[in-house]
């Protein structure tokens, strides 16, 4: 791949990402799409910024729910 087409790809992917991060599922792409990028879903990172200014973007953290209840008393 020539030098040209790759820094068109990388900015292609870039956008893709700027619209992932607000949250926007961008427009003629589907989700397998997405996956077949390695690109996450809308809503699956976010952009944390830190002390010093700079931005990171992190992935949101899934809390699984427990599906362990224990119904006998305490004795």
């Amino acid at each position: 791949m020539c030098l040209a087409c790759e820094e068109a790809e990388m900015f292609y992917r870039f956008e893709l990402l700027k619209q992932i991060v607000d949250g926007k599922m961008p427009e003629g792409v589907t989700e397998d799409d997405l996956r077949a990028m390695d690109l996450p879903l809308p809503g699956e990172i976010e952009v944390i910024v830190n002390a010093d200014g700079t931005k990171t973007l992190q992935p949101i953290a899934k809390t699984a729910a427990s599906s362990f209840s224990c119904d006998s008393p305490n004795s």
